[in-house]
């Protein structure tokens, strides 16, 4: 489990600019598990991080200085900031964020890396019918609560596991899903039973282990498994068994297909101009978990881990004017 022992804090001046550097200021933070990945030794789909480097995070900034044609100062970017109040680059990977109506932490919530991966992970891998049984694993989630939603949006039948009754609950009463499967509880292959009496036909996967395992007796033929993440692995010291019945994905003919968010860049603004619609309508709801202070990354990372957080967890790091 990462917190605040594997960080230090370390200021320096900001350097000078050359010609083709911008230079943001960082306003919010995304902390999302993925940065746990990050931190191993080995590398993932990006490089692993240098000690003594600058932790790797998403965030959302103003170009305060420029020296590069193609950003003016006061533009909103998005992009690998990095956990620092300000970031000096060549402008590689930055992108302008259009003025959408919205506040701008609905860019972290609602629609950058984790609306998309909701939406491209469940209609383009997981390719829904209406009328079939949706499940997804860390429903409560800031991904797992809007696919639950567009679940729903395409008349499936949406059942939700996440940690405790009250996310249970919020996940029923706030957000509209059929039913909610408190893992904590214990006995989830019996809950999914109950809950999916017709069996499991797609299974947005963001867990791994037991409950992977657990849908898996309960899948149905031509089930089809976005793996979008596996959180409950992150921070094993050694590698878990794999589960012990992916057999069934012979006898149902299932898929299990992982995916990437950047694998679907080529089309965000279609899928941005659907989620907002849907939200501006009012059948498509985000919430966000707001930590006050750069300071303050290090110990709330651990909130993904424990499934304290409640939404999508973002640092204020500074002022958005």
């Amino acid at each position: 489990m990462a917190g605040e022992g594997n960080f230090t804090w370390h200021e320096e001046a900001v350097p000078s600019l050359a010609d083709g550097d911008v230079l943001v200021r960082v306003v919010y933070l995304s902390l999302d598990p993925t940065n746990r990945g990050w931190m191993n030794e080995a590398d993932s789909y990006l490089p692993a991080l240098k000690l003594g480097s600058v932790m790797r995070g998403i965030g959302i900034g103003v170009v305060e200085e420029s020296r590069n044609a193609k950003f003016a100062v006061g533009d909103v970017v998005q992009g690998l900031l990095g956990w620092q109040l300000y970031s000096v680059s060549r402008g590689e990977g930055l992108t302008k964020l259009p003025a959408i109506g919205l506040p701008l932490v609905a860019h972290l919530g609602l629609l950058g890396h984790i609306g998309m991966t909701a939406y491209f992970g469940l209609l383009e891998v997981g390719r829904p019918r209406a009328g079939e049984t949706l499940v997804v694993s860390a429903a409560a989630g800031a991904v797992g609560s809007l696919v639950c939603q567009i679940g729903k949006l395409k008349g499936m039948r949406v059942v939700g596991i996440a940690g405790g009754e009250a996310k249970c609950r919020w996940l029923r009463e706030e957000l509209g899903i059929d039913r909610a499967v408190d893992y904590r509880a214990g006995g989830v292959l019996e809950a999914l039973k109950r809950e999916c009496p017709k069996g499991i036909d797609v299974y947005f996967e963001n867990v791994g282990g037991a409950i992977l395992e657990a849908v898996l007796w309960w899948i149905n033929l031509g089930a089809r498994i976005p793996v979008c993440g596996m959180i409950s692995q992150y921070n094993n010291e050694r590698p878990e068994p794999g589960p012990c019945n992916l057999f069934q994905l012979i006898v149902k003919r299932a898929r299990m297909e992982g995916f990437l968010v950047s694998d679907f860049a080529g089309r965000f603004a279609e899928a941005a101009q659907e989620l907002i619609s849907w939200h501006q309508a009012g059948k498509l709801k985000y919430r966000v978990d707001l930590v006050e202070g750069l300071r303050e990354a290090p110990a709330a990372l651990g909130r993904l881990f424990t499934g304290a957080n409640q939404g999508k967890l973002v640092v204020r790091v500074s002022p958005e004017v």
